[in-house]
């Protein structure tokens, strides 16, 4: 069974590499115009889709990386690094430029199911986001027996608490929007992007260790 303290920073990593805070007014932007059955509709099925794309790789992650002859340590350093140019993209608010380009150009092509693109990915289980749940995946699992499974049980249930925690930012997103304001969203992200990056320096270090230790 991981500790307290891994399974607090596991939700810490996926909270801000997911950002929901910042996804709210991108999917405001997304539905626009529907009401509000179908906004919540939208919503539950693009955290539906992003939760089972990232259970997957957090079964799959570590055993795709063995039959590629990838070690562990030079993922962790190549997803540290990936993690830290999130949180670059996060202070300096070039990742929300991006993520606006992605929805304005969802909407202009008409996209079918914004559900699936771009809400549930790249807004929800992104790059950064699969490359951090497959870190947390080896960190968090026991080599051998039934102690790597119940790692594996309790990233999956981590990435559901968030996946509710998002749903719930969604489903609130216009309430949630009117208040926080855009100059509490630009502190908030920013101080997300920090934390981020300390988190990708670790993550770099770790794989240093490994590698050359």
């Amino acid at each position: 069974m991981p500790s307290y303290d891994a399974i607090l920073n596991a939700f810490i990593t996926l909270f801000v590499t997911v950002d929901p805070i910042g996804n709210a007014p991108l999917f405001l932007g997304l539905t626009a115009g529907m009401v509000a059955a179908d906004r919540r509709a939208v919503a539950f099925r693009g955290v539906l889709i992003a939760f089972f794309i990232l259970t997957l790789f957090a079964i799959t992650g570590t055993k795709i990386l063995d039959a590629m002859g990838i070690t562990i340590g030079a993922f962790r350093m190549a997803g540290g690094l990936l993690l830290f140019y999130t949180a670059f993209e996060m202070i300096y608010a070039k990742r929300q430029e991006r993520k606006e380009e992605t929805s304005q150009s969802a909407i202009k092509d008409k996209i079918a199911n914004i559900a699936v693109f771009p809400l549930a990915i790249p807004l929800i289980s992104g790059p950064g986001t699969i490359s951090a749940t497959i870190l947390l995946s080896s960190e968090m699992s026991v080599v051998g027996g039934t102690q790597a499974w119940t790692g594996t049980l309790v990233l999956i249930g981590v990435i559901g608490a968030l996946m509710i925690l998002t749903g719930a930012v969604l489903f609130a997103a216009e309430v949630f929007d009117k208040y926080l304001g855009n100059t509490g969203r630009m502190v908030l992200t920013r101080l997300l992007g920090v934390l981020l990056a300390a988190l990708s320096v670790q993550y770099v270090a770790d794989g240093a260790k490994a590698l050359f230790g």
